[in-house]
Parts: structure tokens; C-alpha cells; sequence
């Protein structure tokens, strides 16, 4: 059974064009790995410029084994270089009951 995530990317000063065009990227990367299905992911933006990704792993499995992953490690050095992640409870959206965010796709 697969399992759905919310990651969220802070960029870092300056890199908020370089976080958007590394996210076009995110899911057809792990998607060639063999490690998210197929469902589309959601991508939005806080008004911090915080980018928001929903997406779905195959399994608990697939989070582990993407550790590991040579191509995955690759990129997770490429998204260190733009941004930091944070949880998605520190963006001021998430106080609310209803959280609102920008649509990135």
C-alpha cells in the first residue's frame, strides 16, 4: 500500500526560481527509480515562498530504500543546494483550519 506525503522546501535566499524548476524534476526522478506510483503530485507555494509537494511512495519500503539510492542521494544534494526542508506545521498557513496555498501545478 503506498503512502502519501507532504514535504515542504524552504528556499534558501535567492534560489526560489532554482527550488521551482528542481521540483519540475521530484517525482519523474523517483518515479524512474521505481519508488513513488503513479498518482500526480500537488504543488504549492506559502506565502513565505515555502513550496508544498503531496505525493505518494509505493510503500514504506521505497522511503527506506530511497537512502540508499545512488540517483535519489544525487538529488536530495541538488535540493540542499536550494533549499531546506521544514515541517509543514512551522508555516503560518497551517494555523489555519482551512489552509490556503498558492497552486504551483
Amino acid at each position: 500500500m503506498g503512502r502519501i506525503v507532504i514535504a515542504c522546501y524552504k528556499p534558501k535566499p535567492g534560489k526560489n526560481e532554482a527550488l521551482k524548476a528542481l521540483m519540475k524534476t521530484h517525482l519523474p526522478r523517483l518515479k524512474q527509480e521505481g519508488l513513488v506510483t503513479d498518482r500526480a503530485s500537488i504543488m504549492m507555494e506559502a506565502t513565505d515562498g515555502t513550496i508544498i509537494e503531496v505525493f505518494e511512495w509505493i510503500s514504506d519500503e521505497a522511503i527506506q530504500n530511497a537512502h540508499t539510492n545512488p540517483a535519489v542521494l544525487k538529488m536530495w544534494g541538488e535540493y540542499g543546494e536550494v533549499c531546506d526542508y521544514v515541517p509543514v506545521g512551522s508555516l503560518a498557513e497551517a494555523g489555519n483550519l482551512f489552509s490556503g496555498f498558492e497552486p504551483l501545478n
